[in-house]
């Protein structure tokens, strides 16, 4: 029987805690999510239901009718009382509220919890779908999501890093400059990985999902080439520097000296537990180097890493398409909303440098 891959592992984890989150809510948000199983990932779809849960909670909290009804037992009835006010105040409602550590415990900590455009529209968005599902279905008699309007998105600069910021930031990784006397003891162990991890996000332009998923049999070091699975699924083969076959060559020497248990022996990349390295603890890793390196850009992470990439492959090819192509955009569009103001930049740029002499009036 064929050996079950780190994606297939995840998928299943994402899955089986979708299927617990359904439990909670009303039987139409599972119906929801098993309409649109076919067409999405199971990232999304428990995407979809955290939202919906986040729906459902408000609505005990802030809405009378709701206040004595769990949520498991809402009827098709019970989601037509939803009137489009109520889903206003719930607009309102993400920018700010509490949630318990533990739902089951009424004397649990609250955590405070913000969204901002991006967040308020993701959840808005998912709330719109299954009300637009229900309402297809002729399970509820109109579909007040769709009166709600969502938050218009305000443009925000690309940030990214600039040569000699690249070169700083690969040096910190490699040399431990500033770390703490605690990190620097870990740095040790782990500086090898690290510039490998760097190189690899600034070489090719990976998703930080797509780095920790990748095996060591997915390195082709005759083509220069990495094996990765995209957002959607798919396998598609990055092409990386010398420079990148370096660091990881570096690296592997290392990797191949480590013993981990069965579930972790084809990881590439490891935590210091000797398991596959997990996302959240490579975006650390990235945000701690980049402190140092670039004080002043506070937001760094992995995905600016990407843009990184991106921004200097368009500024030495201006080839929008293969910038698309490189990132695994499945739209142009996407892209070039990023990347196309760079063009305009340079047009502004151009116009400055072009002197025509001055008119004077002629004197009567």
């Amino acid at each position: 029987m064929a050996t079950e891959s780190y994606q297939e592992h995840l998928a299943g984890i994402r899955t089986e805690r979708t299927r617990d989150m359904l439990r909670n809510l009303p039987a139409s948000c599972s119906d929801f999510i098993t309409s649109i199983t076919m067409t999405t990932s199971p990232l999304t779809r428990m995407a979809y239901t955290i939202d919906l849960g986040t729906f459902c909670d408000f609505a005990v909290r802030e809405i009378p009718y709701f206040a004595d009804k769990n949520p498991s037992e809402w009827t098709d009835e019970d989601i037509d009382h939803f009137c489009a006010k109520d889903l206003h105040t719930y607009s309102d409602y993400l920018t700010l509220y509490f949630k318990r550590s533990d739902d089951d415990d009424p004397d649990a900590s609250a955590k405070m919890l913000r969204n901002h455009e991006c967040g308020v529209m993701r959840k808005l968005s998912s709330l719109r779908s299954y009300f637009d599902f229900l309402f297809k279905a002729e399970r509820i008699k109109s579909n007040i999501a769709a009166l709600v309007s969502l938050p218009k998105l305000h443009e925000k600069p690309i940030l990214y890093l600039i040569g000699e910021e690249v070169d700083r930031l690969l040096s910190v990784a490699a040399e431990g400059t500033a770390l703490t006397d605690r990190q620097q003891k870990f740095h040790k162990l782990t500086k090898t990985r690290d510039v490998a991890i760097l190189m690899l996000f600034l070489g090719t332009g990976i998703r930080v999902s797509e780095c920790v998923s990748i095996d060591m049999d997915d390195l082709d070091f005759h083509l220069n080439a990495v094996l990765v699975t995209r957002k959607g699924g798919n396998q598609v083969i990055l092409y990386y520097p010398q420079e990148v076959a370096d660091a990881l060559k570096a690296y592997l020497e290392i990797r191949k000296t480590i013993e981990t248990d069965a579930e972790n022996s084809k990881a590439l990349f490891l935590s210091l537990q000797k398991k596959r390295i997990s996302q959240r603890a490579v975006q650390l890793m990235v945000k701690k180097y980049c402190s140092i390196a670039v004080p002043l850009k506070k937001r760094m992470s992995p995905h600016k890493l990407r843009s990184t990439y991106a921004t200097r492959l368009y500024q030495e090819t201006e080839d929008i398409y293969l910038v698309a192509d490189a990132l695994g955009h499945s739209d142009v569009n996407t892209t070039r909303k990023h990347y196309a103001a760079m063009s305009d930049r340079r047009r502004r740029e151009a116009a400055m440098n072009v002197h025509l002499p001055e008119m004077t009036e002629n004197s009567e």
